[in-house]
């Protein structure tokens, strides 16, 4: 079993450790960059070819796929990855520096390829790169969540699916059941979860209930078809965002054999990833369950390198707001009427977005603190009309 070795004084073999878990691209299709614009895509991303391994330094975004689906029904492809001669096509400019690793070599076991993306993963966060993983099965998820066990980083993960992927405890780590693994792992390091676009059929009510009662912020597709803009500060408290085809209409994304008539449009995916590649605490994310066997005129290949699209011009939107910068910041307090309870409000006066204070005592000390959360201005119109917004109580209930 390989080991990426993480210790930058071993710069060199860490590297050449990288390269081998890793197949490289079709050379005859991508090797000659001169077939693209200049403003393509294409022509602006580092490959890795036969012949040459991407530069990690400077690196913002590290993409690669992983045809892994045993805990899947989709089925691997036998041929090229189809959405890499979409998404380089498209045209775009300004770019973060952009590598392309190719796609992981699976190992004999289950077990050894997930101990294989989930040290790739961690190399790569710990150098603030971000993976970009197209899959593959759902369950991949585990192991990127596992890079962040590794790295002893607590984060917030959200799930686009219309499932909650928890299964039975008995369940074998699946696509179906995938989230149960990430609870039940000890030590958590789970902060918060998120689902977005859950179906209710789709879904039992003891699982809506158990979430709910777990203090998670689940949100009905039904909800955000007509507040999607609530996906934004969502996003803004997100570390790692895991996105399920099947979350997408069949009409849009036909590729996915978990596809339904019901989901979320091609235009609301792509506004999904909009926000999330704004996010400036983002820094994992990962597209699921693309079975290309199914995808015979490309239709989900261009949508799933359109959503790739968005994503990067979102991060070229970036404003290094991670916290409010608060000499850069409106500062609101809302006063209850029981003159014992306030909610402290943030707005940036750069970006226009909001954040709240949650008061907490830091471990050991009878000192007390506050935890940023972005929220939106409805958050704060809802305070001033004498409600607590639901995402204070439920972060203010994890320090309770």
């Amino acid at each position: 079993m390989r080991n990426i070795q993480t210790n930058s004084k071993k710069n060199n073999s860490l590297l050449k450790s990288l390269n081998s878990y890793f197949h490289p691209i079709n050379d005859e299709i991508f090797f000659n960059k001169d077939k693209w614009e200049t403003t393509q895509i294409g022509r602006l991303v580092d490959f890795h070819t036969n012949n040459h391994f991407p530069v990690i330094k400077n690196t913002a975004i590290a993409i690669f796929n992983i045809d892994e689906y045993y805990g899947s029904e989709n089925n691997p492809s036998k041929t090229f990855c189809k959405i890499r001669d979409s998404l380089y096509k498209l045209h775009s400019n300004n770019l973060p520096k952009i590598i392309d690793l190719g796609s992981i070599k699976l190992e004999s076991t289950r077990k050894e390829t997930f101990k294989v993306i989930e040290d790739v993963c961690s190399f790569l966060l710990s150098n603030n790169i971000i993976p970009f993983v197209i899959g593959g099965g759902h369950d991949i998820s585990y192991a990127v969540y596992k890079a962040y066990v590794s790295l002893q980083k607590t984060i917030t993960f959200c799930s686009v699916d219309k499932n909650f992927d928890i299964g039975l405890q008995q369940d074998k780590l699946a696509s179906y059941s995938f989230f149960s693994k990430i609870l039940s792992h000890t030590p958590s390091h789970l902060f918060h979860y998120v689902n977005l676009g859950y179906q209710t059929f789709s879904n039992s009510h003891m699982a809506i209930e158990m979430l709910n009662g777990m203090n998670f912020d689940i949100y009905r597709l039904g909800y955000l078809k007509e507040k999607m803009n609530e996906v934004e500060p969502v996003m803004r408290n997100t570390d790692f965002v895991s996105f399920d085809l099947s979350s997408i209409q069949h009409s849009y994304s036909a590729a996915n054999i978990y596809s339904s008539p019901n989901g979320f449009t091609g235009e609301e995916a792509c506004k999904i990833m909009r926000y999330a590649g704004i996010s400036d605490k983002l820094t994992a994310i990962g597209i699921f369950e693309y079975n290309q066997s199914l995808d015979n005129n490309n239709q989900t290949a261009q949508l799933i390198s359109q959503m790739i699209w968005y994503f990067l011009e979102g991060y070229k939107q970036r404003k290094k707001e991670l916290n409010p910068n608060l000499k850069n910041c409106t500062k609101y307090t809302v006063a209850f009427e029981d003159g014992k309870n306030e909610i402290i409000f943030f707005k940036s006066n750069i970006s226009g977005r909001w954040w709240m204070g949650v008061p907490f005592k830091i471990d050991g000390k009878d000192i007390e603190d506050n935890y940023f959360v972005a929220c939106s201005y409805q958050d704060y119109e809802l305070a001033n009309k004498g409600e607590i917004p639901e995402r204070w109580i439920k972060t203010y209930r994890k320090f309770d």
